[in-house]
């Protein structure tokens, strides 16, 4: 007998839906599956026939196939066990094959018959809704994650049992049986703390200039880079970035979603992410590891940053191939990894947020404390390139702390909260949202050249001064649409509609540090 299981996954976080087909015949008893898929895939067999037996169902000795379709999309760490354990159900009479009328299934079973989580249910649950099915069975610790997607039926269970009775029971007593999971995705987002007391830009006494430019960073989402010796606090900084960043938007939130979960880090049980992600690493990271990748192409912590923060910590300690890599994303927000089984696109908008020392030792251009020698300095930061470079907004010197800095004020701390920055923030965010609507620009930085011709206008005596730096300075064209960007942002959160020239002029300030250091690397 035939049968035939609606199931999906996901190629990158592009969902795709199969059919999952099961056919019961006399003939020499086996188990076979055929199709266009890899070894792992195949292996769901031993698993589904012991499932059976253990969950109390007898398999005939007869001539079981299983043909995955389409068979155009190679299936690599697709996980289809509980979706073909149905199928050899129906196909033995056990369940009818009218109950999975518009129903997709997706589970991966244990030796028991106990349901297992998988990754990318969010995506394909979505693409469920867009086909029209109107139910979706799958693993319970996945239910909430599935949810999240409005207008159908998300029914979670733990075991293949547990599958069969439900699919059994007329569709008038299903509900009684298992209740839809039901998500309110707004609601969480609005309930979200983005405080964290152990996280605060009142913890950072002085560096009045470097949480200025964090500032400015976060209300256009600039990528930033803070150059200064050790313990001026850079890392302090960087971290508390995301205290002051605006709230994930629904869309935006569903995005990162779909990211942590085709690589299976959303977490059991959890529906969204609701905060914006901070990722930091090593500089042995591998490359695979940054921008994504491996046999089965996993996204990378680029695209776990994706509407957040990356953090790269001594930066010219990675190799300077390794930070070529970051070049494509950081221009087109979108990374490709290319396989013999095609090529696949993860997103990857980040905020970069690099820290470094400017030198081997950390002191230049002290040069009461700072030994090393320019041609020590010169290989030190260029491992920095010019295209890494000219993608950065905005570089600024994190100095020494003074020690007025860190006395004790009676006991009272006076600096500014991470809540009282953030407010300021999203001020200037709401601003570019009235500014950007009905458009798919959310930040500053996300402007194109002929965006910023639109918004970014200048007076005679703004667009005399920047032709004067331009010059002065010979600026790519790269770097003259970064500082109106960056101007853009200030004049936000300064409430002021047009960019004047003491926008400009900070702004600018913010590309004179890169060439005081990095002039070092010329010959």
């Amino acid at each position: 007998m035939f049968s035939s299981v609606t199931s999906g996954a996901a190629q990158g976080i592009a969902p795709y839906l199969m059919q999952v087909e099961v056919d019961v015949s006399d003939g020499l008893p086996c188990f076979n599956m055929v199709g266009f898929m890899s070894s792992e895939v195949k292996e769901a067999a031993e698993r589904v026939k012991v499932a059976l037996r253990n969950a109390g169902q007898k398999l005939p000795p007869a001539r079981i196939t299983v043909n995955l379709s389409p068979v155009d999309i190679r299936k690599t760490g697709v996980v289809v066990d509980l979706p073909i354990a149905v199928g050899v159900m129906i196909s033995l009479g056990v369940i009818d094959q009218k109950s999975l009328e518009k129903t997709v299934v997706l589970g991966e079973l244990s030796l028991d018959g106990e349901v297992k989580n998988i990754k990318g249910v969010l995506p394909v649950v979505a693409r469920a809704r867009e086909m029209g099915f109107r139910c979706v069975i799958l693993p319970k610790g996945n239910a909430r994650e599935g949810a999240v997607v409005e207008g159908i039926n998300v029914i979670g269970v733990s075991s293949l049992q547990e599958a069969a009775v439900y699919l059994n029971a007329p569709f008038d007593e299903r509900e009684r049986l298992i209740p839809p999971m039901k998500v309110d995705a707004k609601k969480l987002l609005e309930e979200e703390d983005y405080s964290d007391e152990n996280l605060d830009f009142s913890d950072i006494n002085g560096q009045a200039g470097v949480k200025r430019a964090a500032e400015i960073a976060a209300a256009g989402f600039h990528h930033l880079m803070l150059i200064g010796p050790p313990g001026a606090g850079k890392s302090m900084v960087a971290k508390r970035i995301p205290t002051i960043l605006p709230p994930l938007s629904l869309d935006e939130s569903l995005e990162v979603s779909t990211i942590y979960s085709v690589a299976g880090m959303l977490g059991e049980g959890k529906a969204l992410i609701t905060k914006r992600p901070f990722m930091s690493t090593h500089h042995l990271v591998t490359d695979a590891a940054l921008v994504g990748g491996g046999t089965t192409p996993r996204p990378g912590l680029i695209s776990l940053a994706h509407r957040g923060v990356l953090f790269l910590d001594e930066m010219p300690e990675f190799p300077r191939g390794k930070l070529d890599l970051l070049r494509e994303p950081l221009e087109d927000r979108h990374v490709h990894i290319v396989r013999n089984m095609g090529t696949i696109t993860y997103p990857a908008s980040f905020q970069l947020v690099g820290a470094l020392n400017p030198c081997p030792c950390g002191y230049y251009p002290d040069r009461n404390r700072c030994k090393c020698t320019p041609n020590e300095i010169r290989r030190y930061l260029s491992h920095i390139s010019g295209p890494i470079l000219d993608r950065v907004d905005i570089c600024v010197e994190a100095p020494r702390i003074d020690i007025a800095d860190l006395a004790v004020r009676g006991g009272e701390n006076i600096n500014e909260t991470s809540a009282v920055i953030r407010e300021r923030v999203l001020r200037a965010r709401k601003v570019q949202e009235d500014r950007f609507k009905g458009t798919d620009i959310r930040f500053n930085s996300e402007m194109t050249p002929k965006d910023i011709e639109k918004y970014c206008a200048l007076g005679g005596r703004e667009s005399a001064y920047l032709e004067q730096v331009f010059c002065s300075m010979e600026l790519s064209a790269r770097s003259y649409h970064k500082i109106l960007r960056v101007a853009r942002t200030i004049a936000d959160l300064d409430g002021s509609l047009d960019i004047r020239q003491i926008h400009l002029m900070e702004a600018v300030g913010y590309r004179i540090t890169d060439g005081k250091y990095w002039s070092q690397t010329e010959e």
